[in-house]
């Protein structure tokens, strides 16, 4: 019989894919809109989408973001994706690996996307408040290129059985001094403010994955796995707590460390319009989920690949031919989004609607 740590991993699953299908997300990015270019003076053949950064040495800017592990159910999950990783090129983040330091039957769950992909790219993923040495074996665990430490404190709040103790700094520069692989440290949804951003950066992190609103929403998640203890949606005024992927973007323009970026990401136009924001890599969670789940694993290849072919002839439209070209990118926002950035008083990058 699994643990009720395990069925809590398959209550996410379950519940993430529920969300989905109610709400339908809709992008943050919409609010941004790129300026056409309509004499681009390059062509498709001349875009190259490769990082030219050694530590993450990806051919495409959008990678499978952590998702499950931990249960049976998610173990096939995680092969299933691993597979479909291998397929297409892309790196893999598996689920949170801290049910697997204190119950061995889940490592399996999380070992399976090595032994699935074993010369692919992947990271390795653990909540902020463990200490260096829990992270090294969670490294261990899956042979990762790169780790992935989360915080999630609006999570915790509402999680009845979550955490009440909110500590991390120590223990996060402590893991990103002492990792032999390099560190992203990522919200799950609830998206960073410019101060959270430079903390990050004082603490020695290198790579930040601003993880905002408008993807899976682990409030709405939470409370409803918290029916039987509270009364149905006691924490819905937390339901848009946070900045959206897009706020968190702007809050990162004047960041000196390289910025990834998740959060309801919903088509390679997405990808973009975040790459033009400053993001280096995008992770992609719900969106890959719920094809798998529904149309399963040949259809997410088919999905990802397609993103493979259209990126070209989105950077060609904008007249970039590398990945640093789109930064250059002008761009104008909407109302809503162009207040917000007045009221932080933040130094935007190619911003055009001042």
């Amino acid at each position: 019989m699994e643990s009720e740590h395990a069925h809590r991993k398959d209550e996410h699953l379950a519940l993430a894919e529920a969300e989905y299908r109610k709400m339908q997300p809709t992008s943050s990015l919409n609010q941004v809109r790129l300026i056409h270019k309509a004499l681009p003076e390059t062509s498709v053949n001349q875009v190259n989408l490769a990082s030219d950064n050694t530590e993450f040495p990806w051919p495409f800017p959008f990678y499978i973001e952590a998702m499950t592990g931990g249960s049976e159910k998610s173990s096939q999950i995680n092969g299933q994706l691993a597979e479909v990783a291998k397929e297409t090129g892309l790196a893999m983040a598996v689920g949170s690996q801290s049910i697997a330091l204190k119950d061995f039957e889940a490592i399996p769950s999380f070992e399976i996307a090595r032994k699935k992909n074993p010369n692919g790219f992947l990271i390795a993923n653990l909540g902020a408040g463990h200490t260096a040495y829990e992270a090294q074996r969670v490294i261990n665990m899956i042979d990762a290129n790169a780790l992935e430490i989360h915080i999630n404190a609006a999570q915790e709040i509402v999680m009845a059985e979550g955490d009440r103790n909110f500590h991390w700094h120590e223990s996060l520069g402590e893991i990103i001094a002492t990792s032999p692989v390099p560190v992203i440290i990522k919200e799950v949804g609830f998206g960073m403010d410019l101060h959270t951003i430079q903390t990050l950066e004082a603490l020695g992190a290198k790579y930040i994955n601003v993880g905002g609103r408008s993807g899976t929403n682990f409030a709405r998640i939470e409370d409803r796995r918290n029916h039987t203890n509270y009364k149905e949606h006691a924490h819905a005024y937390l339901y848009d707590w946070g900045q959206t992927t897009a706020e968190s973007l702007l809050e990162a323009q004047t960041a000196q460390q390289h910025i990834f970026a998740t959060g309801g990401i919903q088509s390679p136009l997405d990808v973009v319009k975040a790459q033009v924001l400053g993001a280096e890599n995008i992770g992609v969670a719900g969106y890959f989920l719920h094809i798998l789940l529904n149309q399963g694993a040949d259809s997410l290849v088919d999905e990802i690949q397609l993103w493979q072919k259209h990126l070209p002839k989105l950077y060609t439209l904008l007249g970039a031919k590398t990945r640093s070209d789109l930064q250059k990118a002008p761009f104008v926002v909407d109302a809503e989004l162009a207040n917000y950035a007045q009221q932080r008083h933040l130094k935007l990058n190619n911003f055009q609607n001042f």
